[in-house]
C-alpha cells in the first residue's frame, strides 16, 4: 500500500466560506498559543522545556475546555495544528529546517481534517464530502482513488480554494522496460540524458513577466495610496482606522499578482509531473546528481534561473513515483562528470581556461583518446557509470 496525495480546486458557497474563515483562524490560533507557550517554557525551563505531541494534545483539550468557540469547527484540524507544531520542532532540532514562527493571516491559510467513520468521501466527478462543511464542488481531471486517510484545505494568497486528498492505494508497479538512464540537470535544458533525449526547460517566469511587472507596479502604487489615507485615518478619525483590506483597488492588484504568481507555479508544476511519470514509466533505473540545490542559490547571478528549473522538486517527484511504481532511482556525487571523458574515463584539463570559459564550452574533443563530446550528453552517461557502480 502507498499513500497518494491528490489536488483539486474547489469551489465552496459562501457559507462555507465562511467556515473555512473560521477554520484558518482557529487553528492558526492553537499553533500561535502552543508556540508562544513553549517558547515561554523555553526561557524560563532551558533544560527541559519541550513537550512531546501526547503533551501538546493534553493541552490543546485544556484550552478547548476553556475556549467553547474552538468547537466551532473539526477538532481533528486542530489535532493536527499540534502536531504540525510538533513536526516543525522535531525538524528544527535535527536541523532540517528553522524554528516555527508565529503564523498571520496574510500568508496561505491551510487546516488538515481527519477521515474518522467514513466522514471524508468522494460523491462523485464533481462533489466531496467534507466534514462540518457539506458536499464540496470541485474540479479534478483525475479522480482521487483508494481509501481516504486525510485531506487538506487551503487558500492561497489569490484567493482560490484547494483541497489535497490523502489516500492510500494498492501498488501500482509498472511493467519492467529493460532500460537504464542517466540525467544532467541542466538550465538551458532541464534534463539531458544520456541516451541523447532532451527535456527542455521552458521560462514560465519570463512568459509572464510583463504582465506580472505591470501589476506589481499598480499594487505598490495603490499600497502606497492606502498608506497614506490610513496614516489621515489615524490623525484625523484615531477611532475610526481602516486597514489595508478595507482598500478594494489594492486589495484586487494584490490579488492579481498571486494570480499570475499561482499560475507560474502550476504550469511549472504540470511540466514536472507530465514528464516525470514519463520517465519513471520509460526506464527501471534512473540515475542522477545529488546536487546541493540550497547552496547552488546563494549565487544571485543564477538563483532564479535554478529556482525556474525546480531541480529539487523534480528529484522529489522522481523519488515517489519510483517507489509507487517499483522503478530505482539513485544520487551520485556530481563531481567531474563534465571534465570526465565518458569513452576513456581520462579526465580533460581545462586547456588553460577560467572557470567561466570553460562552462561555455559545450562541445571538445578528448584529448586522450579523441572522441567527440557533448558537454550535456557526456556528463549524463559519466552519471549512469557512477550510477551503474553504485548499484553493482
Amino acid at each position: 500500500m502507498v499513500l497518494k496525495a491528490f489536488k483539486l480546486r474547489i469551489y465552496p458557497n459562501q457559507q462555507q466560506q465562511d467556515y473555512l474563515a473560521r477554520a484558518f483562524g482557529h487553528t492558526r490560533w492553537v499553533w500561535n498559543q502552543m508556540l508562544m507557550m513553549l517558547l515561554a517554557r523555553r526561557e524560563n525551563l532551558p533544560k527541559q522545556w519541550y513537550l512531546n505531541n501526547f503533551a501538546l494534545n493534553y493541552l490543546l483539550t485544556r484550552l478547548k475546555a476553556e475556549t467553547p468557540w474552538l468547537r466551532e469547527v473539526d477538532a481533528t484540524m486542530l489535532i493536527n495544528a499540534t502536531r504540525d507544531l510538533h513536526d516543525g520542532f522535531t525538524r528544527w532540532f535535527k536541523h532540517q529546517n528553522q524554528m516555527p514562527k508565529k503564523k498571520v493571516r496574510r500568508w496561505a491559510q491551510s487546516a488538515t481534517s481527519n477521515a474518522v467513520n467514513g466522514n471524508i468521501k468522494i460523491l462523485d466527478d464533481h462533489h466531496l464530502q467534507v466534514p462540518r462543511m457539506g458536499v464540496v464542488y470541485f474540479r479534478a481531471g483525475r479522480l482521487p482513488a483508494g481509501k481516504v486517510k486525510q485531506l487538506t484545505l487551503r487558500q492561497n494568497a489569490a484567493g482560490q480554494y484547494y483541497v489535497a486528498v490523502l489516500c492510500e492505494c494498492e501498488n501500482q508497479t509498472l511493467p519492467k522496460t529493460g532500460k537504464v538512464v542517466g540525467g544532467d540537470l541542466g538550465l538551458k535544458a532541464l534534463l539531458n540524458l544520456s541516451d541523447g533525449q532532451i527535456e527542455p526547460l521552458f521560462r514560465y517566469d519570463k512568459r509572464l513577466s510583463k504582465q506580472l511587472h505591470e501589476w506589481e507596479k499598480k499594487m505598490a502604487r495603490r499600497r502606497i495610496g492606502a498608506k497614506k489615507a490610513i496614516a489621515r485615518d489615524k490623525h484625523e478619525h484615531p477611532g475610526n482606522v481602516r486597514t489595508l483590506a478595507d482598500f478594494a483597488n489594492y486589495q484586487k492588484a494584490r490579488r492579481k499578482v498571486a494570480a499570475i504568481k499561482a499560475h507560474i507555479a502550476n504550469q511549472r508544476a504540470d511540466q514536472l509531473q507530465k514528464y516525470t511519470t514519463w520517465l519513471v514509466r520509460a526506464y527501471d533505473l534512473i540515475v542522477l546528481e545529488d546536487l546541493n540545490v540550497k547552496g547552488l542559490l546563494k549565487n544571485h547571478k543564477l538563483a532564479r534561473a535554478i529556482s525556474n528549473a525546480s531541480w529539487g522538486k523534480l528529484v522529489t517527484m522522481i523519488q515517489y513515483k519510483c517507489a509507487w511504481y517499483g522503478k530505482q532511482l539513485i544520487l551520485v556525487p556530481p563531481a567531474y562528470t563534465s571534465q570526465e571523458c565518458a569513452v576513456c574515463h581520462a579526465r580533460n584539463h581545462r586547456l588553460g581556461l577560467s572557470k567561466g570559459q570553460w562552462l561555455k564550452v559545450r562541445e571538445w574533443d578528448c584529448p586522450n583518446c579523441g572522441a567527440h563530446l557533448d558537454r550535456d550528453v557526456n556528463a549524463a552517461q559519466n552519471i549512469l557509470s557512477k550510477g551503474l557502480k553504485q548499484s553493482a
